[in-house]
């Protein structure tokens, strides 16, 4: 098999990337690499032809408002495994900066920024991109597969300060953030991969991009990176991986899980290369993971917060998921950061206000001028502030923050959508679907309330959770191959999952030693990153990488 290389051309575009880019360079840190040694017994078509991309030169715009002029090698749609089901999906592209601002820029040494475009666990494509950012995800037009399209922008239904559920975008005031973008800008190079999702079907009406398919195409996807070393641009031992909803519970389970044996198998039968997958940290925003137990953290969160319609949910369905939450919880046996102990059902309400809540209402204050910090008090009178802290209860933050996107079971649905033009109707029954079954129950609670109680879950279930939970690499059989620099964010409205998802996540990464950067955006939902720059400068920090001088 040959690589769809692009033959070597110039193209300039114009690319309106409005949210926060660092400075171009980085920090210099010291910091050892691990070395890897590509096996002979990998397909030869997984070999990265240096001479296959193209010429483009883009204007980027920083997070000051200044535009830079990025020159940079872009290679489209090289497939990353050997025995590929769909290549339309299991392709990558790669974006090398040469030249900023009309200075040339060496980035053979540069951390790689794995940015991955999955949303709502759908499909995720790279092969239509005429440049870096041009990933979508959803289906493309005319495919057999089931579910709509959803585009990675955001639309209007979207909650403020956020994104729609399924989306892969991220926003920043209302403006939307590309990462990749800001990336090249800082001279990094920057590596998008395409990815099976749990909609794809083929001319049987077999799903194959369910679960575990797009973190099997991942870990490939990385593989066929660090396969390439000395021939792809960049340091494949920084690899830095990036996501969103969706998307950025993937990211967290590619850094929990690299080099995990578990996935060899599927590794196998894709023909990935026979090399390392792990990465050396991760970016979550909003991940929308440890699904098997998400139920119930979600009805402990916001089991008291009505529905947009006014109407509160079923609230014997509520308490007992409840109740879930606070054994899970007890289990999992996670110490709270900062010293706060052991975190359990009835103490995580204090937790996340004094850990995460109140310092973001904080942040947010403190950065407002005297006049705009008065209007929002008057507004939000449940809010105490003494000059330097705010402060509230749980039940004020619960009420502030409103409605709950979803009812009740949120995830493993006790019925099914019969209605195809929602694609994100069912969208977590749809990833564990198997064969021509589109949707599956995974949790014995939502199974057992349809079919009663000696029904249960298919024999298969059990694995593909393992498979798709960085929570099993952290706390149940913790991982050495796992990142150990974890960046998770999220908004404080946001209620697409429970808060304390990406809490726990950080908690037991936190408790492995990990370093860990981790907070949440006073007022914002779904998809938000309010600080896209720092998050840039971070990778610099934590890679240890001093960019070389431009000529």
């Amino acid at each position: 098999m040959k690589h769809r290389a692009i033959k070597r051309r110039n193209v300039v575009i114009g690319i309106g990337a409005t949210a926060g880019a660092a400075a171009v360079g980085g920090i210099a840190l010291s910091a050892g690499a691990a070395t890897d040694s590509a096996s002979d017994s990998t397909d030869d078509s997984l070999v990265f032809d240096p001479d296959g991309y193209t010429k483009v030169t883009a204007t980027i715009a920083d997070a000051a408002g200044t535009d830079h002029e990025v020159a940079y090698h872009f290679w489209k749609a090289l497939t990353y495994v050997a025995n590929p089901v769909d290549e339309e999906y299991q392709s990558l592209n790669v974006s090398v900066p040469v030249e900023i601002d009309g200075k040339a820029v060496d980035a053979s040494d540069a951390p790689i920024l794995f940015a991955n475009h999955v949303g709502g666990y759908m499909p995720s494509s790279v092969a239509s991109a005429t440049g870096v950012g041009g990933g979508s995800t959803g289906m493309p037009t005319g495919s057999g597969g089931g579910g709509a399209s959803a585009s990675a922008s955001p639309s209007a239904s979207a909650s403020a300060g956020g994104t729609e559920s399924g989306s892969s975008a991220q926003q920043n005031g209302g403006k939307m953030v590309d990462l990749g973008t800001l990336a090249l800008a800082a001279g990094y190079v920057v590596v998008e991969p395409g990815a099976r999702g749990r909609t794809l079907t083929n001319s049987a009406g077999e799903f194959y991009g369910t679960a575990p398919a797009v973190i099997v195409d991942l870990k490939a996807a990385v593989r066929y990176v660090r396969f390439n070393k000395g021939r792809i641009p960049g340091n494949v031992d920084r690899i830095v991986s990036t996501g969103t909803s969706a998307g950025g519970a993937v990211s967290a389970l590619l850094g929990a899980s690299g080099d995990s044996p578990i996935y060899d198998k599927y590794l196998k039968a894709a023909g990935a290369a026979d090399t390392s997958d792990a990465i050396f940290a991760t970016g979550a925003w909003c991940p929308i993971t440890d699904l098997e137990h998400a139920d119930a953290a979600y009805e402990w969160n916001w089991g008291t917060n009505a529905l947009s319609t006014g109407k509160q949910v079923d609230q014997t369905v509520s308490k007992e998921l409840k109740a879930q939450f606070a054994e899970y919880q007890a289990g999992l046996k996670l110490r709270g950061l900062n010293g706060f102990g052991t975190l359990n059902a009835r103490n995580y309400d204090e937790y996340m206000l004094k850990q995460y809540i109140q310092p973001s209402a904080t942040t947010y204050l403190a950065a407002l001028s005297d006049a705009d910090r008065a209007t929002y008090l008057a507004a939000n009178t449940f809010i105490t502030w003494d000059g330097k802290k705010a402060t509230f209860t749980w039940a004020d933050f619960l009420t502030h923050v409103g409605a709950r996107k979803k009812d009740a079971p949120a995830f493993d649905l006790f019925t099914f959508p019969t209605d195809s033009s929602d694609a994100m109707a069912g969208d977590i029954n749809n990833e564990f679907g198997t064969g021509t079954t589109q949707f599956r129950h995974f949790t014995a609670y939502s199974l057992k309330h349809v079919k009663g109680s000696s029904a249960r879950l298919d024999s298969d279930i059990p694995e593909k959770l393992r498979l798709m939970n960085p929570m099993y690499h952290l706390v149940d059989k913790p991982n050495e191959g796992r990142t150990k620099h974890w960046w998770i964010r999220l908004g404080t409205k946001d209620s697409d999952t429970s808060l304390t998802v990406s809490a726990n996540l950080a908690a037991a990464a936190k408790g492995l030693g990990d370093d860990v950067n981790h907070l949440y955006y006073w007022d914002q939902g779904h998809g938000a990153n309010t600080d896209p720059g720092d998050f840039i400068t971070w990778i610099a920090k934590v890679t240890g990488y001093k960019a070389p001088k431009k000529k």
